[in-house]
């Protein structure tokens, strides 16, 4: 340990406290060796010099990440440092390679999701903020690069968090290691879902814990050699097995009990199973539940857990009947039997509960009777049966129970590791070791024992590795190190251990002689290790022991030493349960050869544990180890208390002040160069002067002080015990000094300030007085100025007042009389006026009546003559009309036709509804008779049946008159004769039912005849109408091309008419008409004369088209694949495949093979994805393509363009025809506005559409990554600033640091600015250039983010500094590249401009939380907020993060939302899904802009591609 070198008045110091362990102070006074503190809770005590260890003034106020930067490595330090981190959350610590867990007793969900294991993914060790994610990332990256076997050590005592560490271990190695999903149960999944199953079974509720494990686990991760894992095994060490049977308050039994009693109703009943305080075995405790745990729920996860590591739904109930048969067996009590010293079950209860379990066993219940209450001793010449008292059978069951839960836990890791399986090709593995730590109760036993061997094992394993990497950091450093002496308990393990005369030596001899008592056991160890300076005999015990182990004294009571050690099976249980007929119970209790062959040989559990210890020894020896110790704060099992006395006794169990004490035997404190300097610069500042480099001047420092025994390496200063604070010693008297010279300055100046302020105040009153006397002498002159102006403008205003009355009199008189002028003027010119008006309408009258009679006689001259021009232009029309005559008489003829077939039609459907009225009547008379002829039968029917019932009745009255035989033939007559008329009738009703009813079907058929012959006049009227409809099309075609050829006969010379005799149909092909096909055989002679031969026409027309279309697919393939460019900034390729695609009707065609080329063209093209210029050009043609095809394909659903109304009227025709003459100026602007039009799109379409849209997706995927991948490597380096130090300005002006470090900044300037010009020059359309950008910023924003709230180190002012010039730079280029290319990218930076804008605010202690939340940083979450106060350090001014009221409030927030794990995350997540749609594509994009677009240049010279230039 660090001791106090030089302590001096206001030395800040820590001392021992027996409340708090170690608690601060500040020395007052310093007197021979002893020293005067005063505690910060403010007691006053004095202690030993020697006692007394130096605190460090500038230590970070929530601690450091690694202890070993420590600047005092001692005892109190480690803890101040664990506390103070704690106090923030941050429950992870290094110790240089060492990982220190603090339980925090709440769930910190956050912390472990998938997003946080890729933060971890390939960082250097140390370059986050601790994780056991960075603990297995290391020793995975070792193993993969190295070829080096890995294990992990993970302990700490009950409570701890061991469990939990190692499943988080466990998951990230799944994570690194995993195979890809749909792989089916991989090993590593049934290795996670393993867990489950042991927690169930070997796990239990402790005083310490309410999960602790039992047993201790060494999970071995196999891998190949891609890193993959392939296989796995699970070795287990020591199941406490009394547990089974023994339990304390208020612990609970193992976990699979409870959960077995919350099973599902139907599997209580099979079980017999119910409350769990029924059970002897589980009552014995108070305790049945744990809060927060639903033991229904675990019981289906474990069954689920089971079922993906490999054990099937027969095998699992068969164990948990073997579970419910152990807590049956509990409950089996015994009294006294009628033999002596016999027993029996005690009542009917217990015979239940025995019949019972028997049952779940599937044994016989006398067997198992016997088993329990009997035992067998076999002689040389008999066997003898030898009964057992209540307490010997109630013994003999509890081994049983123990025996058969441990042979279950056995099984059930062995079925584990036979369903995971293991790699036996595989040469790397990756070990985690999760068991018990240290432990020291009231009462320790045989398994305190074995846990504390095992601890003491592993204490020197540890040991040896801290030595180790302590050598090679000496070793690196090129350091002197021979002289360091290692420390080893080795001692301890002989003690134990060592074989002969080892006391688990000795407790295997008293174990194989039946006599010996643990009281025999304990005279024995007293008398072999009496002089042995590790073992003692405590002074009031009997059979007791103490060992000093290095942790700590522990007692150990001998009372169970013997019966716990004994490894054997009562030769009955084991017959009992072998003879099961259960298959699963009897494989549990099978004889070994090696139990059959060596029945007389002796099994110790002690020594087959130190066996295990060994082998698990010799694997972690071939192993690289990694540590991570596990601490439990308090006692209480709640957050946020720390108990510094039970943290401080657990880092001694732990090992880690061990490893303190072996590192504190060397050079505890190490201080890199530049920050050596900047601390200790000032006690020689003149050694700075001419230093070239760090190492000079920390050399010429050291001597400068004369300090002895440090050492210089190559990137560390190595300062051994106490040196340390020698140095802050002499560095606080020169504060001390600089202090006084300080405040002596400053004294100077306010006494300087205070009578420059006096003077002035002086001068300031003076100034005031003459200022007041001025004041009046002025006030007296003005009152003076002011009487002498008011006098004067009263006389003005009488005088003014006067003239005012003598001028309004005169201007009323002048009013009067010109107002009786203006009258008399009035009066005489409405006089005038009404003449003239009388005289107008004369006039008007007179000159209506000549125009009227000259206006007829025009008009009647204009019709005769109009009547003239008319007759003549009637003539010319006949004469055009008879042309057309057989069209129209055939037009007539079809018109006849088709009303006379509608009439035939009308006519049949009366008819056929008449009859259909005439069946139905006739059909309703009959079933009418029917059901009266009916009626009247049933009327007879009952008629008759009463008459025979009154004459039955009449019989049975008189029954003394002797029957006469009286027959009245009358009436029988009249009956039969009613009778047969009835038959008759009924015959003749079914016979013209009959009738009626072929006369049904006949109608039915004849019907459906004419319905067919209806539905054939119908198809052939729609037939005759469609060909009527063809045929005026036709007519009013030929009317209209008669019309064009007119025109052109009186516009065009004969000779032009006769030179280009094909212009009229290609013409009309260009304005969408159908060409005959007179016009098509002129067609190929009118393209291109000049540069097409007649034998190339020859082999065109001779050729087939399907070779011919291959053949131009092929072309246009070419021509794309190549650099064709731009044209009126579109992609020329896009616009040329749309116009292909186009022309040749593909978007119509049911099958092609046109969609398939171009899909394969494009991902060939784009296979080199690292080139962005290339992907670029093709996500322009893509992109466009897709617009075109957006804008172009109608679904089937669509409704099509309509074609516009022929015209009927003459007038109308001829109107059309003039309008496509090609003579008319506009026919450029419609070919232009025709560039894209609909079509009806079929399924290939379609499908091309989804793909080319599944193309410009990926291409821009690849962009954006390749622009992240880029910035990735020089954003790591911009989220912290080039090292600068307070003390390095050498006077010469240099400095240590290198201020001409690589702008990184810059960097990702030029990188944005590379990739946006281009885009630019490849047109790729702004939209979704907008959003390659604006998700970039959001990566750029979440690196940023997520670096400065995992590294420490960037959380600082200066850095927030720095980083806000480089967010200025990103603010500058998207200013430059305008919102037309960078959108909302600026915005997606607002959580690093919030956390870097609170970074550089100075006065932080002074602000509020709202003000916080609502003012400076509403985007971030509480969480988000709590991490950065909590890490925030000022490196440059030593300023204070925010107030303790201000972080308390964050903190019950995030305590109110611990549940939530989306709250509870304060990392960013980078979205990569793609951010627009072919809508946004479509609607970003104008059809206009594509009527310039020219085609590529070598396809237009092409024959078969003329129709590009159209």
């Amino acid at each position: 340990m660090v001791t106090s070198a030089s302590v001096g008045v206001g030395s800040l110091v820590w001392v021992e406290d027996p409340d708090e362990a170690w608690i601060d102070g500040e020395v007052v006074g310093v007197t021979d060796g002893d020293v005067k503190v005063l505690c910060t809770s403010g007691k006053m005590v004095v202690v030993k010099s020697s006692n007394v260890y130096p605190k460090d003034a500038e230590a970070p106020p929530c601690g450091v990440d690694d202890m070993t930067k420590l600047a005092y490595l001692h005892e109190p330090g480690v803890l101040h440092n664990l506390k103070s981190r704690y106090d923030i959350n941050e429950i992870y610590t290094y110790t240089g390679n060492i990982l220190i867990a603090v339980n925090p007793f709440r769930r910190l969900p956050h912390l472990y999701d998938s997003h946080m294991m890729a933060q971890y993914k390939g960082a250097a060790f140390g370059e986050l903020s601790p994780h056991p994610f960075a603990v297995a990332d290391a020793a995975y990256r070792v193993m993969i690069n190295e070829g080096i076997s890995q294990s992990i050590l993970v302990s700490g005592e009950s409570g701890a968090g061991k469990t939990e560490s190692t499943k988080l271990l466990m998951h990230y190695l799944a994570y690194m290691g995993g195979r890809a999903a749909g792989e089916g149960r991989t090993v590593e999944q049934k290795v996670l879902e393993s867990n489950p199953v042991l927690e169930a079974f070997g796990n239990a509720k402790t005083v310490r814990n309410n999960n602790s494990s039992r047993f201790g686990k060494f999970v071995e991760l196999q891998f190949d050699q891609r890193g993959r894992i392939s296989g796995a095994a699970i070795r287990t060490y020591l199941l406490e097995r009394s547990r089974v049977c023994q339990v304390s308050d208020p612990e609970r039994n193992y976990h699979c009990f409870y959960m077995l009693c919350a099973a599902p109703p139907e599997d209580l009943q099979r079980f017999k199973l119910g409350n769990p305080k029924s059970f002897h075995y589980l009552n014995q405790s108070n305790c049945y539940e744990i809060d927060g745990l639903d033991e229904s729920k675990e019981y289906t996860i474990t069954r689920r857990a089971m079922e993906v590591v490999g054990i099937s739904s027969e095998e699992q109930d068969a164990i948990f009947r073997v579970v419910a048969a152990i807590l049956h067996l509990g409950n089996i009590e015994f009294a006294k039997g009628k033999e002596i010293d016999s027993s029996v079950p005690k009542d009917e209860k217990s015979w239940f509960h025995l019949r019972t379990a028997a049952e779940l066993f599937m044994c016989d219940v006398q067997a198992l009777e016997d088993s329990l209450c009997k035992r067998e001793i076999v002689t040389r010449d008999e066997t003898i049966t030898k009964w057992l008292d209540p307490e010997s059978a109630a013994v003999s069951r509890d081994a049983l129970a123990k025996v058969v839960y441990s042979r279950l836990f056995d099984w059930l890791v062995y079925r584990i590791n036979s369903s995971i399986g293991q790699d036996l090709d595989s040469k790397n593995l990756i070990g985690v070791l999760d068991i018990y730590g240290f432990e020291s109760f009231k009462t320790n036993s045989f398994e305190q024992f074995c846990i504390n061997l095992t601890n003491e094992k592993l204490q020197q394993h540890f040991n040896q590795h801290v030595f180790k990497m302590e050598q090679e950091e000496y070793t690196k450093e090129e350091i002197n190190w021979s002289y360091i002496e290692f420390i080893d308990n080795q001692d301890i393990l002989d003690l134990i251990e060592k074989k002969p005369g080892g006391i688990i030596a000795l407790l295997d001899e008293a174990c194989m002689f039946p006599r010996s008592t643990h009281e025999t056991f304990a005279q024995k160890l007293y008398q072999t290790f009496k002089n042995h300076k590790r073992f003692t005999k405590p002074k009031l015990s009997r059979s007791d022991f103490t060992i000093c182990h290095y942790a700590g004294d522990v007692t150990y009571q001998t009372e169970l030493f013997l019966d716990k050690n004994k490894d054997y099976v009562i030769a009955e249980h084991q017959a009992l349960l072998n003879a099961s007929t259960c298959s699963f119970v009897s494989s549990l209790f099978q004889p070994s050869s090696e139990e059959s062959s060596k029945q007389s040989k002796f099994s110790s559990i002690g020594t087959r544990f130190k066996q295990q210890l060994q082998q698990l020894l010799e694997t972690l020896s071939v192993t690289e180890p990694h540590y991570i110790r596990c601490v439990k704060p308090n006692n209480l099992l709640k957050p946020a208390i720390f108990e510094n006395a039970n943290v401080l006794q657990q880092l001694r169990c732990g090992g880690v002040l061990e490893a303190i004490r072996i590192s504190c035997a060397g050079y505890p404190t190490r201080k890199p160069f530049y920050e050596f300097v900047d601390r200790f610069g000032i006690l020689a500042p003149e050694v700075l002067d001419g230093s070239a480099d760090e190492v000079t001047a920390c050399k010429k420092l050291l001597e400068k002080v004369g300090l002895q025994g440090y050492q210089i390496g190559k990137t560390k200063v190595f300062l051994r015990a106490g040196q340390m604070a020698e140095l802050d010693a002499r560095r606080t008297e020169v504060l001390g000094r600089s202090a006084s010279i300080i405040q002596r300055k400053i004294r100077s100046y306010m006494a300087r300030k205070s009578f420059i302020l006096l003077r002035r105040s002086v001068l300031y009153i003076q100034s005031v007085c003459r200022g007041e006397l001025a004041r009046q002498v002025y006030e007296s002159m003005r009152r003076e100025a002011s009487c002498l102006r008011i006098q004067r403008n009263l006389r003005m205003h009488l005088a003014r007042k006067g003239y005012k009355d003598l001028c309004s009199s005169a201007v009323t008189i002048q009013t009067g009389i010109r107002g009786f002028a203006a009258l008399n003027e009035l009066h005489s010119r409405r006089q005038t006026r009404a003449s003239v008006v009388i005289q107008c309408h004369v006039r008007k009258f007179l000159a209506r009546l000549h125009y009227v009679k000259l206006k007829k006689a025009a008009i009647t001259t204009q019709c005769a003559w109009r009547g003239r021009v008319a007759r003549a232009e009637l003539r010319k029309l006949k004469m055009a009309a008879r042309e057309t005559g057989a069209l129209q008489a055939a037009k007539n003829k079809l018109e006849k036709q088709v009303e006379e077939l509608t009439w035939r039609l009308q006519l049949e459907k009366r008819m056929r509804a008449d009859l259909e009225e005439a069946k139905t009547q006739e059909n309703a008379k009959l079933q009418s008779a029917l059901q009266e002829m009916q009626l009247q039968f049933k009327e007879t029917r009952e008629m008759l049946a009463k008459e025979r019932e009154a004459s039955k009745k009449a019989a049975e009255q008189i029954p003394i008159i002797q029957e006469v035989p009286v027959v009245d033939h009358g009436l029988m007559d009249k009956l039969a004769s009613e009778n047969e008329k009835l038959k008759t009738l009924v015959s003749s009703l079914e016979l013209k039912i009959d009738e009626t009813e072929k006369k049904y079907e006949k109608t039915s058929k004849l019907s459906e005849e004419r319905l067919k012959q209806a539905l054939e006049a119908e198809s052939k009227i729609i037939q005759l109408k469609t060909d009527m409809q063809r045929l005026q099309e036709k007519v009013s075609d030929m009317k209209s091309e008669n019309q064009i050829l007119r025109q052109q006969a009186f516009t065009t010379p004969v000779k032009q008419v006769s030179e280009y005799p094909s212009t009229p149909a290609t013409k009309i092909l260009e304005n969408g008409h159908n060409v005959t096909e007179e016009t098509r055989a002129y067609e190929p002679q009118s393209s291109t004369p000049s540069k097409m031969s007649v034998t190339e026409l020859d082999s065109n027309v001779k050729r087939p088209p399907i070779e011919r279309q291959h053949e131009n697919v092929d072309a246009l393939i070419d021509c794309v694949m190549k650099d064709v460019g731009f044209s009126q900034g579109k992609p020329v390729a896009a616009f040329t495949i749309y116009k292909c695609l186009l022309h040749w009707k593909s978007f119509e065609a049911e099958r092609t093979s046109v969609f398939d080329r171009l899909i394969q063209m494009i991902g060939s093209a784009i296979e080199n994805q690292d080139d962005n210029e290339h992907m670029a050009y093709w996500l322009s043609n893509t992109s466009t393509l897709l617009f075109l095809l957006q804008r172009s394909l109608n679904t089937a659903g669509a409704t099509p363009l309509k074609k516009p109304p022929a015209a009927t009227s003459l007038f109308g025709r001829m109107t059309m025809g003039f309008r496509s003459s090609p003579s008319t100026v506009n026919l450029a602007a419609a070919a232009a506005a025709l560039v894209v039009r609909q079509v009806e799109a079929k399924y290939p379409a379609l499908l091309f559409k989804q793909q080319l849209t599944a193309y410009v997706e990926k291409i821009y995927g690849i962009i954006r990554d390749n622009l992240k991948k880029e910035l990735g490597s020089l954003l790591s380096l911009c989220i912290q600033a080039p090292r600068t130090y307070k003390g390095n300005v050498l006077r010469s002006g240099r400095s240590f640091g290198k201020d001409s470090a690589t702008n990184h900044w810059q960097g990702i300037i030029d990188s944005l600015n590379s990739l946006l010009s281009t885009l630019k020059e490849n047109f790729v359309p702004p939209i979704i250039v907008q959003k390659i950008f604006t998700q970039t910023f959001s990566y750029i924003n979440v690196q940023l983010f997520n670096s400065l709230l995992l590294r420490r180190e960037c959380c600082t002012f200066s850095n927030g500094e720095y980083v806000k010039s480089g967010l200025a730079e990103l603010e500058l280029w998207c200013c430059q590249a305008k919102e037309e290319y960078a959108g909302s990218s600026w915005d997606e930076l607002k959580h690093i401009r919030q956390a870097v804008g609170f970074l550089v605010i100075h006065q932080k202690y002074r602000i509020s939380y709202d003000e916080i939340i609502n003012d400076l940083c509403p985007v971030l979450s509480v969480q988000q907020l709590y991490r950065i106060c909590t890490l925030y350090w000022d490196d440059n001014y030593n300023t204070r993060s925010v107030s303790a009221d201000v972080i308390s409030s964050m903190r019950v927030l995030m305590t109110e939302d611990s549940n939530n794990a989306v709250s509870n995350s304060f990392l960013l997540d980078d979205n990569s899904s793609i951010p627009f749609s072919v809508d946004d594509l479509s609607n970003s994009l104008q059809v206009k802009d594509f009527s310039d677009v020219k085609p590529a240049a070598e396809l237009v010279e092409n024959p078969s591609f003329q129709f590009l230039q159209e």
